[in-house]
């Protein structure tokens, strides 16, 4: 510890030590309440008073009195005191009661169909918790640009001194348009991804180049070929599988619309992608703030909750699929060849 920090906890000691001797209006009562000697307690105000070359008190051999500087300087001390329990009350309180600001960044997709939603139920559970959310491509430095948690979507996590809790998992879709399938034909199975335009989405913690399936049971990795496009946001390639350009895995949610419409069709629906961890990235466990203690629960019930619900959504647009991709297919024939007027 230095001498200049060593010296600002004995100045805040002899401040105590002033109000204590000035609330109980003597040297032997004070000593008496903080368990010191009378002599310790007359040596610290001496030397508070040598300190600030000011006499605080007026002593005689019966009692003591404060000067005027001693009325003066006792109230700015008793002001300082208070607003250092008030400060640490509100500290201790932190890691009790969920309060103050609470800054979130996460990727741009699952803030949008995922964050944004929970959070409005978030805040209305926690209502002393104003929320800054912050989404964009990339993964920020929680410590330099003052976040308290970043949410990740990531296979794995590069090595961190971060605290990271998963708090859900998410399994993306194979998509085309029905165009693009009328053009090149339908993937029957893994293999046959190989003959075709894998279109691809570029995420920082995601590799862009690979696609990993479940395949009879194992992790089975499909690297396709160099691709015409890549995109690092979900929706800009949603767009581009639409136009026909090629194949591309996709966030549940961004197909969602897509399928329902018959504007994409879930390709290879028997073979399931390896699922996307999801993570909570904080800064330490130690004396964890209630309001980011709070988020990562709140965040581990109902992420996997609304995933769920997405991927039932899924299911029932799969289940139309046969009716809505023969109307897609007939969409896509009428583009390619309008009937004669």
């Amino acid at each position: 510890m230095s001498a200049s920090h060593t010296d600002q906890m004995d100045k805040l000691g002899s401040l105590k030590m002033f109000v204590r001797v000035a609330q109980a209006g003597g040297f032997a009562k004070a000593a008496a309440r903080a368990s010191l000697s009378t002599a310790a307690v007359s040596r610290a105000i001496m030397e508070l008073e040598s300190s600030l070359q000011t006499r605080l008190f007026n002593r005689t051999t019966r009692q003591i009195s404060l000067t005027d500087a001693g009325r003066r300087y006792l109230s700015h001390c008793e002001r300082i005191l208070n607003q250092l329990e008030l400060a640490d009350a509100e500290a201790m309180g932190a890691s009790a009661q969920p309060t103050g600001r609470l800054r979130i960044h996460a990727t741009s997709s699952f803030g949008q169909h995922y964050l944004t939603p929970l959070l409005a139920q978030y805040t209305a559970q926690f209502e002393d918790v104003p929320v800054d959310l912050v989404l964009s491509q990339r993964t920020p430095d929680l410590l330099e640009e003052k976040f308290d948690v970043a949410i990740v979507v990531a296979q794995t996590l590069k090595d961190s001194s971060l605290v990271s809790q998963r708090v859900g998992l998410a399994r993306p879709v194979l998509c085309a348009s029905p165009s693009y399938l009328m053009r090149h034909g339908t993937p029957r199975t893994l293999a046959d991804l190989e003959h075709h335009i894998c279109l691809q989405l570029n995420l920082p913690d995601m590799p862009a180049t690979q696609w990993l399936f479940e395949d009879a049971g194992s992790e089975s990795l499909r690297t396709p070929k160099p691709a015409p496009l890549t995109v690092n946001m979900p929706e800009a390639l949603a767009q581009a599988v639409q136009a026909g350009m090629g194949l591309a895995m996709l966030p549940v949610p961004t197909a969602l619309q897509g399928i329902r419409e018959g504007s994409l069709t879930h390709v290879l629906p028997s073979v399931r992608a390896v699922p996307h961890n999801i993570y909570a990235l904080y800064a330490s466990r130690q004396y964890l703030d209630a309001k980011i203690k709070t988020l990562v629960e709140f965040l581990r019930d109902t992420v996997p909750q609304k995933i769920a619900g997405h991927e039932e959504a899924l299911q029932a647009a799969q289940a139309r699929q046969p009716r809505d991709g023969l109307f897609g297919v007939n969409r896509a024939l009428r583009s390619i060849d309008p009937p004669s007027r």
